[in-house]
């Protein structure tokens, strides 16, 4: 018979860890993992068995689970106890209702404190975009770009929030992308919205941003209706 293949086996851990990077390192990891699908959706992710895998005691691990919590990317549940979270579902709508209010904010404070250098950088991420054909950088540009453009907000919390709906995003799209069809679909609104940055026209940055989200949530929200799509989620 055939084992079915652990996903805790995909991460490799490089010698001992100090004690006082246990924490960050076994959170980056996890984190990472998670991302690029080497933990699944609905994997149990259990301490004494990172406690064993990291080399650590259970309490570095207890934090690193603790913060990818908050994150969003994993859900704590009471016979399995911390799980890899969901993608994108039916909430998909009510989700990116969320992301207008938080990111309109984050690009609203950020806007009179970007620099040329965040500029081009942003630029950048958007020609790497054009010529990204792998699905799982798409989604990666995607974030950095976004927060390319938040990163002068001052409010370090509302960033942390911003980042998590990307960090959620980033993961859908990772799986879903290439069956949506959607690799070339956001560009124009990415130049557009970054030519109102640079010209610091707040109200039309800020137009442009839930223009641009609500296009995502409408063709999201349409493909999640997809028989196929609906295969996909529950098979995962």
């Amino acid at each position: 018979m055939t084992q079915k293949p652990k996903p805790l086996h995909s991460i490799k851990v490089e010698g001992p860890i100090p004690a006082h990077l246990a924490r960050s390192v076994i959170e980056e990891t996890l984190r990472s993992a998670i991302l690029d699908g080497r933990l699944p959706c609905g994997t149990a992710l259990r301490q004494q068995d990172l406690a064993d895998l990291f080399g650590v005691s259970r309490m570095p691990v207890r934090e690193a689970l603790r913060q990818l919590e908050a994150q969003e990317l994993l859900s704590v549940t009471t016979h399995k106890g911390a799980v890899v979270a969901p993608l994108i579902q039916g909430d998909a709508a009510e989700t990116y209702e969320l992301r207008i209010l938080l990111e309109s904010e984050a690009l609203r404070q950020s806007i009179p404190l970007l620099t040329e250098a965040e500029h081009q950088l942003a630029a950048g991420y958007i020609d790497e975009l054009e010529a990204q054909h792998d699905y799982n950088e798409i989604g990666r540009l995607n974030r950095l770009f976004h927060m390319a453009l938040y990163s002068k907000a001052p409010n370090q919390r509302l960033l942390r929030l911003v980042e998590d709906g990307l960090n959620e995003e980033e993961r859908f799209l990772r799986f879903n992308l290439e069956a949506m069809g959607l690799g070339k679909l956001s560009q124009d609104d990415h130049r557009a919205m970054l030519q109102a940055v640079i010209e610091r026209d707040i109200p039309r940055s800020l137009a442009m941003l839930e223009q641009h989200l609500n296009r995502g949530v409408e063709v999201i929200t349409r493909y999640l209706a997809t028989p196929a799509a609906q295969k996909r989620h529950t098979a995962r």
